[in-house]
């Protein structure tokens, strides 16, 4: 479907729209074994969407069970690698042929701008099946530097099932940054979404069996986390789990890991990201735009948002009268209309925690800058002002906590010493980004940030080039895109050979 983004073109296509609805276990559609649903909701309106299949344990049984008759049967796991990249691209053509389709899914379900979905979220999905599928005929194996008398032969393997659990916040390009490289590296994938968004995956793998791969290869169980997600976590024939989602829920994988099959596990989680603005900053108007968008793309619903503003005093009230300024421009409304820059939180009780953390951010003392206030109450949905805090010191809870919505918090320094403190004194360290003139301050200061990604004079996680994950408790022994996240898919596995 081509979404053209003029309002009457978007309800059209909104109306037209055909969803799937069941669990894609083998290769078909097929109901919850306990015949049980559950509502999906669009956050806009507080209405609901369609039902969904609720999956829960048995469900994932016959998932995993028809991921492992797939990966032994080889016919994936075994195949030529240049027919298995052939087959990778046609599905991401193929979702290509159907961003417009995705983009109003993710939109719908997620309450997340249709413009951001269209020209942001779904094209990266695309071009992330796409690398992917494109590394497979270009990785190679190794022979170590053995004697004459032995051959050695290191090889990567691929690991077997795998376990995928994703977010809400991104949920077609969260689901490819893990089917990605865990297809190309020739697994069987057992992928359950968010219960709030899991329409687009079940789309996905509609298009993917079209485009060939084969039944039981790409399964997808819609259901919730402590039964269809524990499920993934604690069963004992799934090689890998593989999760994107908050760091409290991080931990109970480790801990399902441990208690059945010692299945590797890697964690992205939560963040609370410094936006550090140095003495010498480049020109203050980019730094407000930086800025802003860090703090309120995506409603402030992503591990990376730099929610922490850390700025220079000498440059502070400069930089905080030009940001706000600009963030009155960005308008928070209806996710289907195209000029919308902010939608909806995700659901109720999300609204009600962002709500919250607004309150204690008034009670402990910050000053509010902007915003602060639940709006649009009439249209049913749960929309938040785009807020800003000045006057926040480290030790407060806004300062402290993920909120994952529109809430900026500004805190300023005198010493470069204590802006590394200040940013570098959480729990997280997923991302951050770095202001200044001076080339070897840029150095000095993004090596001292303990943060998985740093971007210098800019807000940005890199491209698919570049691998994602955190440091502390922003992650666990893995990253999203690149060479390095296929990589983790595989085993390595080393051949001795005694030659005569």
């Amino acid at each position: 479907m081509t979404l053209k983004l003029e309002s009457k073109a978007i309800r059209n296509a909104v109306a037209k729209l055909k969803f799937r609805t069941q669990a894609f276990v083998g290769g078909r559609f097929v109901k919850a074994k306990s015949g049980r649903t559950f509502v999906t909701e669009n956050p806009a309106t507080g209405r609901p969407i369609a039902r969904v299949a609720e999956c829960d344990a048995a469900d994932v049984d016959a998932a995993v069970k028809a991921a492992r008759r797939a990966f032994e049967a080889g016919n994936w796991s075994r195949m030529k690698p240049a027919d298995r990249k052939k087959t990778l691209l046609a599905f991401a053509d193929l979702l290509e042929t159907h961003v417009g389709e995705l983009a109003l899914l993710d939109c719908l379900e997620a309450g997340k701008p249709i413009t951001d979905c269209a020209t942001l979220d779904l094209p990266d999905t695309v071009q992330c099946i796409r690398w992917h599928a494109e590394t497979i005929d270009k990785l190679y194996d190794r022979v170590s530097p053995t004697g004459p008398e032995n051959l050695a032969l290191i090889l990567r393997e691929p690991v077997g099932v795998v376990g995928c659990v994703v977010p809400w916040n991104f949920p077609a390009q969260m689901a490819a940054w893990k089917i990605g490289p865990a297809l190309a590296a020739g697994n069987s994938v057992v992928l359950k979404p968010a219960e709030q968004t899991s329409l687009s995956a079940l789309r996905m793998a509609e298009l993917a069996a079209a485009a060939g791969l084969p039944e039981g290869v790409f399964n997808v169980v819609p259901g919730f986390g402590p039964t269809a997600g524990q499920a993934i976590g604690r069963h004992p024939d799934v090689d890998m789990a593989a999760f994107t989602g908050s760091t409290e829920v991080g931990r109970l994988f480790l801990k399902y890991s441990a208690e059945s099959n010692l299945k590797r596990v890697i964690l992205e989680c939560g963040g609370k990201s410094p936006q550090v603005v140095l003495a010498d900053p480049p020109d203050l108007d980019l730094i407000a735009q930086n800025a802003v968008s860090s703090a309120f793309w995506n409603m402030g619903e992503n591990c990376s948002c730099g929610s922490r503003l850390i700025v220079h005093a000498s440059v502070k009230d400069d930089l905080l009268n030009r940001l706000v300024k600009l963030a009155r421009s960005w308008t928070v409304g209806d996710p289907l209309d195209p000029a919308t820059r902010v939608g909806s939180m995700i659901e109720r009780p999300h609204l009600e925690k962002v709500l919250g953390y607004i309150d204690a951010g008034r009670s402990d003392g910050a000053r509010l800058a902007l915003g602060g206030r639940r709006i649009l109450e009439k249209s049913g949905g749960y929309f938040v002002e785009v807020t800003v805090f000045d006057g926040v010191d480290s030790r407060m809870k806004i300062a402290r906590e993920e909120i994952f919505g529109p809430v900026l918090s500004v805190i300023s320094f005198k010493t470069e010493a204590e802006a590394v403190a200040i940013a570098n004194d959480t729990n997280y360290g997923l991302a951050a980004s770095l202001y200044t003139r001076d080339l070897n301050t840029a150095h000095r200061v993004a090596r001292a940030i303990r943060a998985g990604t740093v971007s210098v004079n800019c807000y940005s996680e890199g491209d698919i080039t570049t691998p994602f994950g955190g440091y502390k408790e922003s992650g666990f022994a893995g990253r999203d895109k690149s060479i390095f996240a296929h990589e983790q898919y595989t085993e390595l596995k080393t051949i001795w050979m005694q030659l005569a």
